[in-house]
């Protein structure tokens, strides 16, 4: 599969088919994320947010738009739930795949999901 295959793949709105880029595999109707082969073990908002990333794939998405689409409302001035939560997606991520890096952070803009060996 291409990676133009697998970005379009995680562009798909909602959807109920699996979302596949490089090792990690996200089955929306099971509710799990599968990385280089191992389960991964994510709460429902959790899973919630690392498919909303990974519908995103390669682009930044801001933190009001992953908790507007996660958590259904506005982002209140303050909180930062989107940043405890990806916190935790990130090291189960990683994890499962060591060596590896999934989520970077984008100070001020937001977070991009895109796996890419650590250097």
């Amino acid at each position: 599969m291409s990676t133009e295959t697998r970005a379009a793949d995680a562009a798909s709105p909602g959807g109920d088919e699996p979302i596949r880029i490089a090792q990690v595999e996200i089955r929306p109707t099971e509710g799990l994320a599968v990385v280089a082969g191992r389960a991964v073990a994510l709460s429902v908002r959790e899973f919630e947010l690392l498919s909303a990333l990974a519908r995103r794939s390669g682009h930044v998405v801001a933190r009001e738009e992953l908790f507007s689409s996660v958590w259904g409302g506005p982002l209140r001035s303050g909180d930062r739930s989107i940043d405890v939560y990806v916190h935790k997606v990130r090291q189960k991520l990683e994890a499962a795949s060591p060596g590896w890096s999934f989520i970077h952070t984008h100070i001020g803009f937001g977070y991009r999901f895109s796996p890419e060996p650590m250097a």
